[in-house]
C-alpha cells in the first residue's frame, strides 16, 4: 500500500490538541476496520496511518458536535477506495524468468485482485447469504452491510456513504425484502427439487 503526504493545511496547536483527544479513543475501531477493509495487518496500517494524516490535515473542516467516528471512517474508506484504483490502474510486474510454462498457461487471471465488494462478501459466515448478497445492486449491498452487518446506524451509514438518511432508510429496506426472498427461496430450492 502506497502512504500518501500530508496535505499542505497543517491545523494550529489548540485544533491539534483536539484532534488528538477526540480521535484518539477512536484508533482502536477505525484500526479494525482497516483490517477488514484490507486483509492485512502491514496494509491495514500504512492505511489507518494514512487515513489519520487526511484527517489531521483536514480537522479544521470537521464540524463541532457532529459525529466524529462517522467522519473518521469516511476519510479512512475513501483513502482506501483510492487506494485500492491506483491499485488496480498499476501494471503488475513479474519477471520473465520467474515465470514456468505452466504459469503462462495455465493461469489467466494471474495479478488479478478480487474487487473491494468480492473481499467483504467473502468474510461472510453463511454462503446463502453470501450469494444473495452479492446478487444485490451496489446502492442496496453497501447500506446493508453497513447498518446489519457492522451495526451502524442509518445516521452512521449515510455520514459513511454520503448519503441522505432518507435514502438509507428506504434501501435498507428494500435490500432486506430482496434479502428475504433470495433467502427463501434457496431454502425451498433443495426441497422442491428433492420431492420432484
Amino acid at each position: 500500500m502506497t502512504v500518501t503526504t500530508l496535505p499542505t493545511a497543517i491545523p494550529d496547536r489548540e485544533l491539534a490538541a483536539r484532534f488528538a483527544r477526540e480521535a484518539e479513543p477512536l484508533f482502536d475501531v477505525l484500526a479494525r476496520g482497516a483490517r477488514r477493509l484490507t486483509r492485512n495487518d502491514a496494509d491495514a496500517e500504512d492505511l489507518l496511518q494514512d487515513a489519520l494524516l487526511h484527517a489531521y490535515a483536514g480537522f479544521a473542516s470537521f464540524k463541532q458536535g457532529s459525529n466524529l467516528k462517522a467522519w473518521l471512517f469516511r476519510i479512512l474508506y475513501n483513502r482506501w477506495v483510492s487506494c485500492y484504483r491506483a491499485k488496480q490502474r498499476r501494471v503488475s510486474e513479474v519477471s520473465a524468468d520467474a515465470l514456468t510454462e505452466r504459469d503462462l498457461v495455465g493461469n489467466t487471471d494471474r495479478g488479478c485482485t478480487p474487487s473491494a465488494e468480492a473481499e467483504v462478501l467473502d468474510v461472510l459466515p453463511d454462503d446463502r447469504v453470501r450469494v444473495a448478497m452479492a446478487a444485490m445492486p451496489d446502492g442496496f449491498r453497501e447500506v446493508l452491510y453497513y447498518a446489519d452487518v457492522e451495526g451502524y446506524t442509518y445516521a452512521e451509514t449515510a455520514a459513511i456513504l454520503d448519503i441522505p438518511i432518507g435514502t438509507v432508510m428506504s434501501r435498507i429496506s428494500r435490500a432486506r425484502a430482496r434479502l428475504r426472498i433470495a433467502l427463501a427461496h434457496r431454502y425451498t430450492e433443495p426441497a422442491e427439487s428433492a420431492i420432484a
